[in-house]
């Protein structure tokens, strides 16, 4: 069930990433979103785990603030690798 919720997440946060990543980053398919979204949560929280993150017992919002964080630099890392552009010559 965690792979799943993970999964989720990750939709959610890598559309959030590809919101917050400066410039227009729309040039990178809906699934290299979705990976971005997933390594987003996964490096996000361990992030904030190493800095010393507090655990709560309700919805830890700087947690998840890393995560978006991490997922925009992420879809921006993967738009320049990817090098696609929306106009044709």
């Amino acid at each position: 069930m965690e792979i799943i919720g993970v999964i989720v997440a990750g939709i959610i946060i890598g559309l959030l990433g590809k919101f917050v990543a400066p410039g227009d980053k729309d040039n990178i398919p809906i699934w290299l979103t979705v990976l971005c979204g997933i390594g987003g949560v996964v490096i996000g929280w361990y992030i904030y785990d190493a800095a010393g993150g507090d655990t709560t017992s309700g919805v830890d919002w700087v947690r998840w603030a890393v995560a978006v964080a991490v997922a925009a630099v992420l879809v921006v890392i993967a738009s320049t690798v990817t090098g696609r552009s929306k106009s044709r010559l």
